[in-house]
Formats: C-alpha cells, structure tokens, sequence
C-alpha cells in the first residue's frame, strides 16, 4: 500500500460523498454521505501521519478531533430529522422548509 492509493481512495470516497450529499433527497442519506467525506478525510490525515511524518501524533489527533465532532454532528443532525419527521410527516428535503411553525 503506497500514498498513492490512499489518496486515490479518499479521493474516490469523498466523491461518492458529494454524489450523495447533492443527489440524495432523504436526509439521513445526506447525512450519511457527510459521514463519507469525514472518513475520506481522516484516511489522508492517517495516510500521511504512516507515510511522511511516522514520529508524529498530529494526524492521528486530528483523526480523533473529526470523529467526535462527526459523532455530535450526528447526535444533532438526528434529533432535528426526528423533529422535522414527527411535525412534517416525511423526509423529503425538497419538501422540508424548516423548523417553524405552519
């Protein structure tokens, strides 16, 4: 396994995830594409921690940074797709206008 590949599979996962984010019209699918870019994220930050500074911890804690903030991300995203299921009754993002009150 070289740089290289790494990168060509972060790169490939982090297209899927734009494909996802920009095609999907069901919110936990958006979210779920979001999630497939962190992760193609922490593959390069993982990749050239292993490969060009082997004595260093930095990618590895920007690593753990990204998946808890990718956890709250989740925490928060989920609570206000249940909200906006229990008032709207669907989870159509195109037929979603917000929070507010109708």
């Amino acid at each position: 396994m070289t740089l290289s590949n790494c990168l060509i599979l972060a790169c490939m996962l982090f297209f899927v995830g734009i494909y996802g984010v920009m095609t999907r019209r069901n919110l936990i699918g958006v979210l779920m594409s979001v999630e497939l870019m962190l992760n193609a994220a922490n593959i390069n930050f993982i990749a050239f921690a292993y490969f060009k500074a082997a004595d260093s911890v930095a990618g590895s804690i920007f690593v753990i940074m990204i998946i808890s903030v990718a956890a709250c991300e989740m925490a928060v995203g989920l609570a206000i797709i249940v909200t906006m299921y229990r008032k709207h009754k669907e989870m159509d993002i195109s037929r979603l206008g917000g929070l507010q009150d109708e």
